[in-house]
Parts: C-alpha cells; sequence; structure tokens
C-alpha cells in the first residue's frame, strides 16, 4: 500500500479528495496538513498535521511519500491584499513541490485553474500561470496539473460570487459546445475523483488537464461499477 499528503483539506476539492482516496483503500497513511484540525481524524488511515505553512521545512519529513495533492486555494476577498493571495496561491504551492522534490515523492497533484496563463492581464490566472510555469521549472519526477473550470459543490463557506455564477453558469453551460465546451462548470467530486485515479497511474513527465477532459474522467469514473 502507499502513502499520501494532502494540503488544503477543508477546501471544496480537498474536502472530496480525502474521502475519495480513504474509499480507494490504496493508501494505508493519508497526512492531512492544515492550520486547524480537519475533522478526518477518526479515520484510521488519516493522521492530521498541524503546521505553519509560511515555515513547512519545520515539517519536510511528511513530504518523503508517494502521492502529494496540493489543493490550496483563495480568493482575492479572503485574502484581503494581492501579496497574501499570491502566498497562499504561488508560495505554499512552490515550497511543497520543492520540498516534494527534496524529499523523493514519487507523484505531485495539483489543482490550477482554467486560464491560467504567466501572461495574462488578469492578476488570479497569472498567478495561477507563474505557479504552474515554476512547478515544471521543477522538473518533478511526476507533475499533475489539473485546471478546472467553475467547480460545483457545497462549500463549507458561502462565496457570494462563485454562488452566483454557479446559478447563471448552469442553463449557460448548454450553449458551450465545440471549443467552448472547456468553460462547462465541473463538479468537484469529478475533480477529486479524478485526482485519486491520475495517482494510481504509473506515469512521468508533466500532465495538464484541462476542464473538460477533467468533466469527461470524472463522469466515467463515476458511472464505473464499484
Amino acid at each position: 500500500m502507499k502513502t499520501a499528503l494532502v494540503a488544503g483539506t477543508t477546501g471544496l476539492v480537498g474536502e472530496k479528495l480525502v474521502r475519495e482516496l480513504i474509499k480507494s483503500n490504496v493508501y494505508e497513511k493519508i497526512t492531512l496538513i492544515s492550520r486547524r484540525e480537519t475533522g478526518f481524524s477518526e479515520e484510521q488511515s488519516v493522521h492530521e498535521r498541524l503546521v505553519s505553512f509560511d515555515d513547512l521545512a519545520k515539517d519536510e519529513d511528511c513530504f518523503a511519500t508517494d502521492d502529494i495533492f496540493v489543493c490550496l486555494g483563495t480568493t482575492l476577498k479572503k485574502a484581503k491584499s494581492k501579496g497574501q493571495f499570491e502566498k497562499v496561491d504561488y508560495e505554499y504551492p512552490v515550497k511543497m513541490a520543492q520540498l516534494a522534490k527534496k524529499q523523493g515523492a514519487s507523484r505531485f497533484l495539483i489543482v490550477s485553474a482554467i486560464g491560467a496563463d504567466p501572461e495574462s492581464s488578469f492578476f488570479y490566472s497569472k498567478v495561477k500561470g507563474r505557479l504552474e510555469e515554476a512547478l515544471i521549472m521543477l522538473r518533478l519526477p511526476s507533475l499533475h496539473i489539473l485546471r478546472p473550470s467553475l467547480l460545483l459543490g457545497s462549500r463549507n463557506e458561502f462565496r457570494l460570487g462563485e454562488k452566483t455564477a454557479e446559478v447563471l453558469g448552469k442553463p449557460l453551460s448548454l450553449a458551450l459546445v465545440g471549443p467552448l465546451e472547456k468553460y462547462k462548470p465541473v463538479k468537484a467530486e469529478h475533480v477529486a475523483m479524478v485526482m485519486c485515479a491520475l495517482a494510481q497511474e504509473e506515469s512521468s513527465g508533466i500532465h495538464i488537464y484541462e476542464s473538460d477532459r477533467i468533466r469527461h474522467l470524472g463522469k466515467v469514473l463515476e458511472e464505473k461499477p464499484m
């Protein structure tokens, strides 16, 4: 059996991912790194590690694992400044990737975003693009970058902008066909299922998954008999 580490476990994708990893019965140990307790501590295979993301080097030993899943992400409103946003969405994931490489982790899987582009005029997309660029430059043994569109699912926290986009996006998604299909909303549960499945593949190098491919793979996995 394998071991895994998950960062961003209190978010929409992260919470569903942990449940998916537990259900898979592939991992004998799943380490969750977080600032606060996550609520998964009663699960036998789950081990919580409370950390300071500003000083991850203190906990670098937990990066000596098979698969590392990063689902960290915030919003400008919640971060309250561009600097703090960059810290959460760029600096922390890059540091995790550096520690993953140092500790010999086999696979690094991360949730980015549709439209990620280091040259983008949109701050959010630019930060995500810079993140992807930095991760690729690290030459990790196996790097999987997922670029979902608008995420569908119930959050622990209410985000007005995302909820509004979700309500308006459902009817509009019918018109998103062909090249526009990748902009259709995608279930957070599907992103989690795809991340778990990809980690079981013997792959090396860089792999990028656009939202339409995530949606397709998620539907296939959902319909797959148990």
